[in-house]
């Protein structure tokens, strides 16, 4: 990725209660985020390839983030799976959901600060040592966000009842996706991403 940035803010097109929170949290953009909002915004299918701890996993989920909640906002309905992440990695779904609680309970705390009540996105973790009664309770109560394995999202688009959790989803994040390249793996998750490209409304 060239990085080519521009005086323009790159937080201008969030919510305020986010770009407040991320001023007051974490102050400026990093190169990935400023260089891969626009794509993602854009609706683009985007690479973003960078260091560890360059921001680049919260650049892909903060738009997401804002997205679900400016729709909330608006009234609009936001019942059903909004985002889904998958990692190869269970050791990192669950990181990856504790590291979401804090963008997720920032932006909250910080729209209630201008007068804004936004709900609570729940956050679930699908994997294949998820309880029996947690996957039951996923169908009754879909998550906002859901975070899972390639091997348990295949599993559950080819549920007859685990599938129609999936027609809500507006975001897909693939994180660690070069120790998927070239191998039977990733060619299991491209299928299941066609069947998820069908499948969302």
């Amino acid at each position: 990725m060239t990085y080519n940035c521009s005086m323009r803010d790159p937080l201008a097109t969030f919510s305020p209660a986010t770009r407040a929170w991320f001023r007051e949290a974490l102050g400026e953009p990093t190169p990935p985020q400023r260089e891969g909002w626009p794509a993602i915004q854009r609706g683009e299918h985007t690479l973003i390839l960078a260091p560890t701890g360059s921001g680049k996993t919260l650049s892909a989920f903060l738009w997401a983030i804002d997205a679900l909640y400016q729709r909330a906002a608006a009234d609009e309905k936001t019942e059903g799976i909004g985002l889904l992440y998958v990692s190869p990695l269970k050791a990192l779904n669950n990181d990856v959901e504790r590291n979401l609680r804090a963008p997720l309970e920032g932006i909250r705390a910080a729209a209630a600060r201008q007068g804004l009540k936004l709900p609570v996105l729940r956050v679930a973790v699908r994997t294949g040592d998820t309880p029996a009664s947690e996957r039951a309770g996923m169908l009754k109560h879909p998550p906002s966000i859901l975070i899972t394995t390639p091997e348990s999202l295949y599993l559950m688009l080819t549920s007859p009842k685990a599938r129609d959790l999936f027609r809500t989803v507006r975001s897909v994040i693939v994180d660690e996706i070069h120790t998927l390249v070239g191998n039977k793996r990733g060619a299991h998750l491209a299928l299941s991403l066609e069947r998820l490209t069908h499948l969302a409304e």
